[in-house]
């Protein structure tokens, strides 16, 4: 049996294999609400055989959401749009998780696909929020967070991952990496505070475990959180892997189960080795010296380069973005490509009565 197709236990959640979709932003929700899209969208990864099938970073606040049009869950109504999403990524075998986020300076932006900047309040943006106030590369500059802020904050994930859990999603990722708002509390190109949030690692990682810790406490023991980190900035003097593996330990002694391995985000200034299986590394190193389970991400294209990763004991699970959605049968074919009988639909069982 190919790695790759071997079920995963975490706490008390079995994933039946570790070919999983990463959240992907579709810009296609009204007032954070996801709609046929999304159902369609997420539902056929769990068709096509993916293990775990993560929802795109949604916003824990109004104003945490990258863009208008970005899926949120801080009210009831949103958390009860996502139960037939769910539902139906069950139905298909898969498991169901959530990334709860706020981007920080980076909200408020445009659809990519009507352009680029900040939307202005009269035009359905809003006043984004930072650890400091300073913006990133041509968006609004921010208000610096005060301490009341960034309490509500924490609170705001906690209620988020209530709601989660009342919708049926097995899983919530913290998302703290691509220069969104705990990534930006992370790095100290973005973090110039001179209170307990800002200066020292400790200081800077202070709301990213308050954050964990309030996540881990809404959610069952039974169930697995995860959290998304960029392990490092690829800028000189900004975040790095060394820092990343540090916080990962904290993040393992908060709860946490699985650190998502990616990379960037945070500055225009980044200078990123882009190739195949590029981010690989920094998970093996933060599944060796953290201590964690982690998944890699990022230029892994085919079935034999995911099962290398996981042979290789780089990683525990895959995640993939662009693959998927140029193929939400990924898996499948995956499956096939190693020898493994794929997860069929029992809709489609026919299938497995032809020569592979």
């Amino acid at each position: 049996m190919a790695l790759l197709f071997t079920p995963l236990t975490i706490r008390g959640l079995t994933v039946r294999n570790r070919a999983w979709v990463s959240p992907m932003c579709q810009y296609s929700a009204r007032e954070g609400r996801p709609g046929e899209w999304h159902l369609v969208h997420l539902g056929s990864f769990a068709k096509g055989g993916a293990g775990l099938v993560m929802v795109e970073a949604t916003g824990v606040l109004p104003e945490g959401r990258i863009t208008p049009a970005c899926t949120g869950i801080w009210t009831d109504e949103q958390a009860a749009d996502f139960e037939r999403i769910v539902a139906f990524l069950h139905s298909q075998g898969a498991t169901a998780g959530i990334q709860l986020a706020h981007a920080g300076r980076k909200a408020s932006s445009q659809i990519p696909w009507l352009g680029r900047g900040t939307v202005p309040p009269e035009e359905g943006g809003w006043q984004t929020l930072a650890p400091s106030a300073l913006a990133f590369d041509g968006l609004a500059e921010p208000l610096a967070m005060t301490l009341p802020q960034i309490d509500a904050v924490v609170a705001a994930w906690a209620a988020a991952a209530h709601r989660a859990r009342r919708a049926g999603f097995d899983v919530v990722e913290i998302h703290a990496a691509h220069g969104y708002l705990l990534h930006e509390f992370l790095s100290p190109l973005s973090n110039i505070r001179t209170d307990e949030y800002g200066g020292s690692l400790e200081n800077r990682a202070r709301l990213l475990l308050r954050v964990a810790a309030a996540v881990r406490g809404a959610w069952p023991d039974d169930r697995p959180v995860f959290a998304r980190v960029s392990a490092t900035d690829w800028v000189a003097g900004g975040w790095d892997i060394e820092q990343t593996v540090q916080v990962a330990r904290w993040l393992a002694e908060a709860g946490i189960d699985l650190v998502d391995t990616s990379s960037g985000g945070l500055s225009p200034a980044q200078r990123i080795p882009v190739g195949p299986g590029y981010q690989v590394p920094l998970a093996a190193r933060i599944r060796a010296e953290a201590d964690v389970l982690t998944s890699a991400v990022g230029l892994i294209l085919t079935g034999e380069q995911a099962e290398r990763v996981l042979q290789d004991g780089a990683a525990d699970a895959v995640m993939m973005g662009r693959p998927m959605l140029r193929d939400p049968a990924w898996a499948q074919h995956a499956a096939l490509d190693l020898g493994v009988e794929p997860p069929w639909p029992t809709q489609y069982h026919r299938v497995a009565e032809l020569p592979h």
